[in-house]
């Protein structure tokens, strides 16, 4: 049976959305032409060629006629190689050389289409499947996508979806001559990550106790932390391991940060899903590979740590645009990133870790007085640091160099991650069976019904906001930590030790 206009359904990637995309192909009798409409970018544009040549090395015949392929909605833009797939099944439907019968094409509503399409007619993985997926299971459609993305789509697609690795396959599972390999997730192939065997354990780390314990109170809380020491003293050492000691992903925050890195330029291993995010760019980053944007508006490091942690060594050497631009995801939890033609809002809920030296050589204070920095240079690389950026840190800490005695202690020793774990997760369930959210996302309105304190500890607290010039926001930050600790130690009440214990955890840079 012959579709005269033949409609398949797909989706495009704006930001985290993805709007239907109708893909309407007509044919007829007139001089050779084949145009795409529709908002399409250059390498949807492209397409008419790659889909040419797939078709005739898939030994079908290629029209001479006039096509018309029209992606509707006209004015939302397309992009990428994704519509090459149901392009050319919707030219082999228009001019009857796929053929299927009635009920077959009721069926062809239920589906949607992805993949780029070699020369050869071999189907390519596309990027941004999962999120396609996430959308289309709240339509109940079916998917129909590269066999390179079927273990992607399967952990959103709901309803199922099939892979092929070739334009034959498909045309053969429409038809009901093969069936093509489907997933359906109320089995999952793919499940979240367990935490591996060689992941980096607490233990690793020699001494560094009050360090150990400001990384406790960070994974409790969901707080910021900055380390300040010589080279060689811990600090990515004990970066690289908050992620054991933070509660596992649930399904929808698993999905949530599946869905961000398929949309971004690296795309989604699946191998991957369920861990908690650790992104630690380099600190030659750029504004925009920090923060997102580009000609695609895709997400940057911000939104790829997303329900995890963004370590950010070398504080001081980033670019100074882009250590201002997390001022407002960690207040808010999302950034919004506006171009000309485009405007994308991405989560960015992540826990900010960063480490930096005490001077630019990096031996401040250092018995051996290697350090030759002079008091300017050492006040002109800490002034890289804005003043609203570092009031906006929970716990600042002083990681000092390991004396040598300390080499002599065994290769692992103190708590282990996940005894440390289990606390964190104890203080994190009071924290939500409390106030249903953890303590750094506590709002300034909700500070005094939260956050009580004792006689003892307020009177400390104000003695040490008068004393200190704390900013609002920086008492208000403290008193959030103070009510970690106490959560930590299982107490109601935030007490006098507590809040003397949450100051110490918030020094100056001195």
């Amino acid at each position: 049976m012959t579709q005269s206009f033949p409609r398949l359904a797909s989706r495009t990637q704006i930001g985290l959305q993805a709007p239907p995309v109708h893909i309407e192909v007509h044919v007829a009798a007139g001089l050779p032409l084949f145009a795409v409409v529709g908002m399409p970018a250059t390498a949807v544009k492209e397409s008419r060629e790659r889909v040419r040549a797939a078709l005739l090395n898939s030994q079908f015949e290629f029209p001479a006629g006039r096509i018309i392929v029209n992606l509707a909605p006209a004015d939302v833009p397309k992009e990428g190689g994704r519509f090459d797939l149901p392009i050319a099944l919707g030219i082999l439907l228009a001019t009857g050389q796929l053929k299927l019968h009635a009920k077959q094409l009721q069926q062809l509503d239920r589906y949607e289409f992805y993949g780029e399409l070699a020369l050869s007619g071999e189907l390519k993985a596309v990027r941004g499947l999962l999120l396609a997926a996430a959308h289309a299971r709240q339509n109940r459609h079916r998917l129909i996508v590269p066999r390179d993305n079927l273990e992607e789509a399967r952990i959103a697609a709901r309803e199922g979806a099939a892979g092929a690795t070739h334009l034959l396959e498909v045309c053969a599972h429409l038809q009901g001559k093969a069936s093509l390999p489907q997933g359906d997730i109320s089995s999952p192939v793919i499940t979240p990550a367990s935490k591996d065997s060689d992941t980096p354990d607490l233990r690793d780390v020699h001494g560094q106790l009050q360090a150990k314990r400001a990384l406790a109170v960070a994974a409790a809380g969901a707080h910021s932390l900055l380390m300040v020491g010589p080279p060689g003293s811990g600090k990515s050492m004990l970066a690289q391991r908050l992620p054991a000691l933070l509660p596992p992903l649930t399904e929808d925050e698993a999905l949530e940060a599946a869905t961000i890195a398929s949309v971004s330029a690296a795309g989604f291993d699946p191998r991957t899903f369920g861990r908690r995010p650790l992104r630690a760019p380099h600190h030659s980053a750029s504004f925009h590979s920090i923060v997102g944007g580009g000609r695609h508006v895709i997400p940057g490091e911000v939104s790829l740590a997303h329900n995890g942690v963004l370590f950010l060594d070398e504080l001081p050497e980033f670019d100074r645009r882009a250590l201002e631009a997390l001022r407002e995801p960690i207040e808010a939890g999302v950034i919004n990133i506006s171009r000309v033609n485009m405007q994308a809002e991405y989560p960015a809920v992540f826990q900010l870790i960063a480490a930096m030296n005490p001077c630019p050589c990096g031996y401040l204070g250092d018995p051996s007085g290697r350090c030759n920095c002079s008091a300017t240079r050492v006040a002109r690389y800490r002034e890289r640091i804005s003043g609203p950026l570092l009031d906006r840190i929970d716990l600042r800490i002083e990681v000092p160099a390991l004396p040598e005695s300390s080499l002599a202690e065994p290769t692992q020793s103190g708590e282990s991650s996940a005894a440390v774990a289990l606390r964190v997760k104890e203080a994190r369930d009071r924290q939500r069976a409390r106030a249903g959210k953890l303590n750094s996302r506590i709002s300034a309105r909700e500070i005094n019904e939260y956050c009580g304190l004792d006689a003892a500890g307020r009177r400390l607290l104000w003695q040490s906001r008068a004393k200190l010039g704390m900013s609002v926001r920086s008492y208000h930050r403290t008193l959030r930590v103070a009510r970690t600790i106490a959560d930590l130690e299982g107490t109601a009440e935030i007490c006098a030790t507590h809040v003397a214990e949450a100051l110490q955890l918030k020094r100056t840079l001195e």
